[in-house]
């Protein structure tokens, strides 16, 4: 299965909003998650609740439950598939050495086999970095005499203004070398929402595709369903790698990606319910309960920002003088003291962060309440790193005297561009100090803006 597939690159668009900043390209670190993903076990029982074909399978959490669930399937020969939220499994090798994500077997005691060299280990894949991602379960599959394999996904699509399908005959291999290689090889088919998926496109696509005259009827009826799914379950994609003729003239889902719509998710409560945690950075999940946007980057200037736009410039102009953002946090319109603190534990969370600079426009969000956050987020986690604010817009008079008063590593600046000099300057310093190992402070600072001065004079 390509989890890296065509329809990602389809989906990149989307992406790109926020990938547009010259700081934020070529220096991710992880993905942002803007779809919610299920394991493959998941969404196969998704699919076949729903009334799609798919193979006999069975989950097991340990290597007996392997063995006994492979037994209760009959047969001679299983897949043992590595549940792990990446692609490249069949390529991947797990960090006690064992190789292959994906192993078809015979006997249930070689399934007990495979399945113990991969529960309980991390899968490294060419989509997980180095580190890997744990394997906590295995998908038994049977194995099924398979006459031809394509490959069928739907797709929101920002050209089409809808729903595309995208498929091919050439099933069951990587779809972008395909796409690379023979691009005639691939098709799309527009939907129009309104009147959504009709029986003769499908049947079109099927014999297209080059499935049976027997078998593309059938086919059609399978797209059918895939299709009713995808609105059911508020997805973005559904991706089938492959999609199989068998030796019966059946249409068959044997492997499916499926990706859904987080901003959908309060009525999906049965998707919700199988989120696996442990497959995502966990601060992207602190960020996540906190209704923070968070991108962790590679640099050392941690950034807290309120609207996207804005943190995307606060980013390409610490790139600008020189220095490198650790991230992208963009704490939103309406947040509290609770979530500014909780915005700075994920950022000083990473130990490259050598200065965080605080950028806030001050629109419906108050800038005192930004500056109080601040504080007790300083004095709560015992901020080592010297913090550098920006603050203009409601109330910023009153956000810059509750700053000045608390006698903490807080440097004011007025302008972006003199906050983003301070930022990358003070970086540099503590950087060297830590490397000597010492420490330093910044209160000096803290008054050396005349134009704070100047506006805090009469209000103090």
């Amino acid at each position: 299965h390509a989890c890296g597939s065509i329809v990602m690159a389809a989906l990149a668009s989307v992406f790109r909003g926020i990938t547009g900043s010259r700081a934020v390209q070529g220096v991710l670190r992880h993905a942002p998650q803007r779809q919610l993903h299920l394991h493959e076990a998941y969404s196969m029982e998704l699919l076949k609740k729903h009334g799609v074909r798919t193979p006999r399978m069975g989950i097991a959490h340990t290597p007996a439950e392997a063995a006994t669930v492979a037994e209760n399937l009959g047969g001679e020969q299983w897949a043992v598939k590595a549940q792990v939220l990446a692609g490249g499994r069949g390529k991947g090798h797990f960090e006690n050495g064992f190789k292959g994500g994906v192993h078809v077997v015979k006997g249930a005691e070689q399934v007990e086999t495979i399945a113990q060299n991969m529960i309980g280990h991390k899968l490294i894949t060419k989509q997980t970095g180095h580190i890997g991602r744990p394997c906590n379960m295995v998908l038994i599959v049977e194995k099924m005499n398979i006459i031809k394999e394509y490959y069928f996904a739907i797709l929101m699509d920002r050209a089409s203004q809808g729903p595309v399908i995208v498929a091919s005959s050439q099933g069951g291999m990587d779809i972008e070398a395909v796409a690379k290689d023979d691009p005639s090889a691939i098709l799309k088919e527009p939907i129009d929402i309104k009147k959504g998926l009709s029986q003769e496109q499908a049947e079109a696509l099927a014999v297209k595709l080059g499935f049976s005259p027997q078998s593309s009827e059938q086919a059609a009826q399978e797209m059918l369903k895939l299709y009713s799914f995808f609105l059911k379950y508020d997805c973005t994609m559904v991706e089938i790698n492959p999609f199989v003729q068998d030796a019966f003239g059946h249409a068959v889902v044997l492997d499916a990606k499926v990706n859904f719509d987080d901003n959908a998710i309060a009525r999906q409560p049965e998707v919700a319910s199988h989120r696996d945690y442990s497959q995502e950075n966990p601060l992207d999940v602190v960020a996540l309960k906190n209704d923070l946007n968070y991108i962790g980057l590679d640099g050392n200037i941690g950034c807290l920002v309120n609207g996207a736009g804005l943190a995307m410039a606060t980013m390409d102009i610490i790139q600008l003088h020189g220095g490198k953002p650790a991230n992208f946090l963009d704490i939103g319109g309406g947040a509290t003291a609770k979530q500014v603190t909780e915005a700075f534990k994920i950022i000083t969370s990473d130990p490259r962060v050598s200065c965080i600079l605080v950028n806030i426009f001050g629109g419906i969000m108050r800038c005192d309440v930004i500056a109080e956050g601040i504080i007790h987020a300083t004095k709560q986690l015992d901020l080592k790193v010297p913090v550098v604010v920006r603050l203009q817009g409601t109330r910023k008079i009153e956000a810059k005297a509750l700053i000045a008063s608390s006698q903490l590593d807080i440097i004011s600046a007025d302008e972006l561009d003199l906050a983003a000099k301070r930022a990358v300057q003070v970086s540099r310093i503590v950087q060297l100090a830590r490397e000597a190992g010492l420490t330093v402070s910044f209160k000096d600072l803290i008054t050396t803006d005349a134009s704070v001065e100047s506006e805090l004079t009469p209000e103090l």
